[in-house]
């Protein structure tokens, strides 16, 4: 049916153009043109069938050197990205290298500077911070190698609006999506109460400088100007190296200001800063202001199905699934193949009555729709080409 529309409309236009002519003319010129397309697209699949052919015919990419560096600290959320680039280079026969720099700037700079010194084939970098990405990752394109990155800006002097390196494909999750989701449950949340807007929000938040963090808050300042929310108090932390603690500390020091009612609900706009929040909440036995965030892992899900009252949800992103695809596309790379400059990763809400005690992030599969599906060929990247590349 589609191809047989396209075909009447391709004749209506050619007829409107000329302003006479016959319908067999007009329709063998449609059917020309589709069948130029359809063989445009074979010659596509063809040629990139033919890639992965040599490659493997000729073991190109079998036995390449992949470095990921992730500059988080090493909690479970970063176990399962590296679980996921390791499994998955596993599967193109690589050799792949972790290493964590716990969120340090120097020591992430001078690793990745170690890494491109060793000549590794490929390099996966995770929260590098826009001030010094482009500088640091710069020697690496120089050299050849194979550049994705994760939450990880490389523009040209830090400019957030300037040119990213070219070469990289910047991934990232939805970022304004999983606002939008977080923000959208707790309206919802707000509205199924009785509640009149605007709403009374105390929000936790880092920067503005770091990308993910701004894209969140641009949909949290979207609804601050539309009067859906009244920003109470912004809760930040001083010290990066201590985020959660320092968050109980100062979260501890504005709760005696806002009594019982006089809050309707506090916005995470990172876990681990929520974390921080949620002791301090505890700590003063306060149990009236619901919280809404984005992130997740298997310590965050034991929060809230712990504090049911309080945690109300988070969206966030498989972490194994970010580590998969950031590790096809560097697969693309090496094979020559054209990949883009970015690439965003679905987001989903996990509600904490869908969780149990005995939910671990493996199970939100089960649970979630959507949820770490490796093997969706838009949204993962699980194409023929990727699977033909696979060894094991």
């Amino acid at each position: 049916m589609k191809k047989g529309l396209a075909m009447i409309l391709a004749a209506a236009l050619v007829l409107s153009a000329t302003g006479c002519g016959s319908g067999t003319t007009a329709a063998t010129t449609a059917a020309e043109t589709e069948k130029k397309t359809e063989a445009s697209k074979t010659e596509e699949t063809t040629t990139a069938a033919q890639k992965v052919a040599e490659a493997q015919a000729a073991g190109s990419l079998k036995g390449k050197k992949v470095a990921v560096v992730r500059n988080l600290a090493a909690g479970d959320h970063t176990q399962q990205f590296l679980d996921g680039c390791v499994s998955e280079g596993k599967k193109f026969g690589w050799t792949v290298d972790t290493f964590v720099t716990d969120g340090d700037d120097a020591k992430a700079q001078e690793t990745v500077a170690q890494v491109i010194a060793k000549g590794y084939d490929g390099l996966i970098v995770s929260h590098g911070q826009l001030s010094y990405s482009y500088d640091m990752l710069k020697p690496a394109r120089d050299k050849g190698m194979a550049v994705v990155t994760f939450d990880t800006m490389p523009f040209k002097g830090g400019d957030a609006n300037g040119l990213l390196l070219e070469g990289v494909t910047s991934t990232a999750q939805n970022d304004q999506a999983l606002a939008e989701l977080s923000l959208g449950y707790m309206m919802k949340e707000f509205e199924a109460k009785g509640g009149k807007y605007p709403m009374k929000v105390l929000k936790t938040f880092m920067g503005p400088g770091i990308p993910p963090l701004d894209r969140r808050n641009e949909i949290y300042t979207k609804l601050e100007d539309e009067g859906k929310i009244k920003t109470l108090e912004i809760i930040a932390p001083s010290d990066s190296a201590n985020a959660r603690g320092d968050m109980t500390n100062k979260t501890a020091a504005i709760l005696p200001k806002y009594p019982e009612g006089s809050v309707d609900a506090i916005w995470g706009c990172y876990d681990e800063l929520a974390k921080g929040v949620l002791q301090a909440l505890n700590d003063a036995g306060r149990t009236d202001i619901p919280m809404y965030t984005i992130d997740v892992s298997n310590d965050d899900i034991q929060l809230m199905v712990k504090n049911p009252q309080v945690w109300k949800s988070t969206a966030a992103v498989d972490p194994k699934l970010i580590g998969i695809v950031d590790t096809r596309l560097l697969a693309l790379k090496l094979l020559g193949e054209e990949t883009p400059s970015y690439f965003d990763l679905n987001a989903s809400n996990i509600v904490t009555t869908q969780l149990s005690a005995e939910t671990t992030m493996g199970d939100l599969g089960k649970i979630i729709d959507g949820w770490g599906d490796a093997e969706d060929p838009k949204g993962a990247l699980y194409t023929d080409i990727i699977q033909g590349l696979y060894v094991e």
